[in-house]
């Protein structure tokens, strides 16, 4: 009896336990998407497998919506990549204009004339989300925030987010300033590929400016494990924004909510979506190829809105900047209209500056793919965009980054194409890269150029080459295991009347040249990958 009594108290637990998994699978389920977040018109969410690269979770992840201070991710990619061409320094001072210094909050407050360094700079974008430093940013960078806001959608356009047009650098109402879930998950992983040595910025916890010590607004730093980053936003339009990195376990996920009715109920929903999501993850290497860049050489798509209903108003946590203007007429679907991009017009100050007799180039100076002359005396000019970009390297003879700037156009501009027989994969990220047409022809030189098979990397060319040896020794030097069986060489090449010598890496299967421009470019060299 007793027995009896034991076993039929032990069924009736166990049926107990049954039950309350029964009872508990729907409010599982419904953490997906709870209905305080899916009834928005503007909700959208997706989560992706940063190792793999597979999506996890998605919903409404290609609807158009509006990204509010998201943005400003953007806004800092291009800024980190003018820090790493050497255009302008942690320490370089950007100008508050009239303008800038009128927007509305959230803002630093500062005064027209006023400067910040470039390194608070970026800290009052992660944290204080500070609308008049993204104008500022802008402004200095591109002599406009409007010619910058075009630089960001060709941007967008060379990772791949085809669903983004840019209208400013701080997310402020605008009808054609769209951009989807999607596409801030590639813009997400490109930011901590692309630039690791200044993706920790976006961990900043709290800044401290002129007394005042400003929290950040993702209140998931610190609160949720493993998450290192990277952005909020809001506006009446677009409901509360978060775009977040977690890492934890060996697993990494990047996640988008878009149109939370709160700050709460969105930071709720991206706990849920990474407690469900984060064990579905990759725990082995990498296998996703980093998010790699393609040539910038798109027109600017302009958004036609569509009227659709708008998110209501929710009470202010963060970033009040556009509670106190009208609500934009809100695009989650607008069509796309390819229009030609028109450069800006220079200055006469500028003009005159292109108009002088081009001098000899300051050598040697290394120059990487992608390099974008600079037609400026100073930060904040024109630019002329060309189609390569990056110029780095040594100095100028007079020791002074402004002052290389200050050459006439044509003295710069003799960046290398890249010429290659067949499309080509970027070790960034797996990307195909075309054929460039025009390229030069490599001149004839005393020693015979062996022809090599097989994939390689190539890390600069210069004008010297003794600077390019010294490029490859060094290069060997900081990837160290990633080159050890890679063969160096120099391959030259002439342009005009100048000649070149390619500083490459020979040897090497897709795999190994991948493991090497991810080794050289963490310690701040770029490099890209190559098949003959």
């Amino acid at each position: 009896m007793a027995l009896g009594a034991l076993g039929a108290g032990i069924g009736d637990a166990e049926a107990r336990a049954k039950k309350k998994v029964r009872s508990k699978r729907p409010a599982i389920a419904a953490m997906a998407a709870p209905a305080s977040i899916s009834a928005s018109s503007a909700y959208a969410a997706i989560v992706v497998d940063a190792k793999t690269g597979r999506t996890l979770f998605e919903r409404n992840a290609d609807a158009q919506r509006f990204p509010a201070s998201v943005t400003k991710v953007m806004t800092l990619y291009l800024a980190f990549e003018d820090l790493e061409r050497r255009r302008i320094g942690l320490d370089t001072r950007f100008t508050m204009s009239a303008r800038c210094s009128a927007m509305p909050p959230s803002k630093l407050g500062m005064r027209a004339g006023q400067t910040i360094r470039v390194d608070d700079a970026i800290r009052a974008l992660v944290t204080k989300s500070a609308n008049d430093v993204a104008c500022a940013v802008a402004e200095n960078l591109e002599g406009s925030e409007s010619a910058f806001a075009e630089r960001m959608t060709r941007k967008a356009r060379a990772l791949g987010m085809n669903g983004t047009v840019y209208r400013n650098a701080s997310g402020l109402p605008n009808p054609s300033h769209v951009t989807t879930a999607r596409d801030l998950i590639v813009l997400g992983r490109a930011v901590q590929d692309r630039f690791p040595r200044y993706y920790g910025y976006f961990s900043t916890r709290v800044f401290n400016f002129a007394g005042r010590a400003m929290p950040n607004h993702n209140r998931l730093l610190g609160r949720v494990e493993g998450v290192d980053g990277i952005k909020t936003g809001y506006t009446n339009a677009s409901g509360f924004n978060l775009l977040t990195s977690v890492k934890s376990n060996g697993r990494s996920v990047v996640a988008v909510v878009m149109g939370g009715r709160s700050g709460a109920s969105r930071d709720a929903h991206m706990r849920e979506l990474i407690a469900l999501n984060l064990p579905k993850a990759s725990p082995g290497s990498r296998v996703a190829p980093l998010v790699a860049e393609a040539a910038e050489r798109v027109p600017v798509l302009r958004a036609r809105p569509a009227v659709v209903a708008a998110a209501p108003m929710p009470t202010p946590v963060e970033e009040r900047a556009a509670l106190a203007a009208p609500a934009p007429i809100p695009t989650p679907a607008p069509q796309l209209v390819a229009e030609p991009v028109r450069p800006v017009a220079a200055p006469a100050a500028v003009a005159r500056v292109a108009a002088v007799t081009p001098t000899p180039a300051p050598a040697p100076r290394v120059i990487e793919e992608d390099a974008e002359p600079v037609v400026a005396s100073s930060v904040g000019a024109t630019r002329t965009p060309q189609p390569m970009r990056w110029v780095v390297g040594a100095p100028s003879t007079t020791g002074s980054v402004a002052a290389e700037r200050a050459a006439p156009a044509q003295a710069l501009a003799y960046a290398e194409p890249e010429a290659v027989p067949t499309p080509v994969r970027s070790a960034r990220s797996g990307a195909r890269r075309a054929d460039i047409e025009g390229a030069p022809k490599v001149a004839p030189v005393s020693e015979p150029q062996i022809e090599r098979k097989g994939w390689q990397i190539q890390i600069g060319a210069t004008t010297e080459a003794d600077k390019a040896k010294a490029l490859l020794s060094d290069a060997k030097s900081k990837a160290g295991r990633a080159l050890a069986a890679a063969e160096p060489y120099t391959e030259v090449f002439a342009k005009g009347d100048t000649t070149f010598y390619r500083a490459r890496f020979a040897g090497l299967n897709e795999k190994t040249a991948d493991a090497a421009c991810k080794a050289l470019k963490r310690s701040a060299m770029s490099c890209f990958a190559i098949k003959n």
